[in-house]
């Protein structure tokens, strides 16, 4: 049967700092994140169905994909819970979007996030083959459902 690829891409701003790293990325940054995230799966050929001749519809990976990664992160402040939270102040102006991950918020360990929690998000027969995260114009992490054991 014929499987078929779909790709949404999307775009959300994020600071973060990777604590205890030995760069400048130590420090407080920002990014203007891409995402592209694609499923594949057999279209539906069921001709009583009103979705017949899709995979997916690209509002259903819209909302998955703004609920899980996009909402919580866009315009926040990620950073490694290891990091001391006296180095957080309770200024609300500031940090008052501040979300916390148990691992190093590089762009490699968000791609493994973000495709654990798409993959449980996704209806049965469409599966996550790729997803692609651009953190600046010219540099990227992917994650390929091939690659995992």
């Amino acid at each position: 049967m014929t499987k078929i690829r779909l790709t949404k891409e999307f775009e959300f701003e994020m600071a973060h700092s990777l604590y205890n790293y030995d760069g400048l990325c130590q420090h407080i940054h920002g990014h203007s994140y891409k995402l592209a995230v694609t499923v594949i799966a057999t279209p539906n050929w069921d001709k009583s169905s009103p979705k017949r001749g899709m995979v997916m519809d690209f509002g259903a990976i819209k909302k998955i994909v703004n609920k899980l990664i996009v909402d919580p992160l866009d315009h926040a402040f990620v950073i490694n819970s290891d990091t001391p939270s006296e180095w957080i102040t309770n200024n609300e102006q500031l940090f008052g979007r501040t979300y916390k991950v148990d691992y190093q918020p590089t762009c490699e360990n968000m791609v493994i996030d973000f495709a654990d929690r798409i993959k449980g998000e996704l209806p049965d027969g469409v599966e996550l083959l790729v997803i692609k995260l651009h953190e600046t114009a010219n540099s990227y992490a992917e994650w390929f459902a091939s690659d995992q054991i």
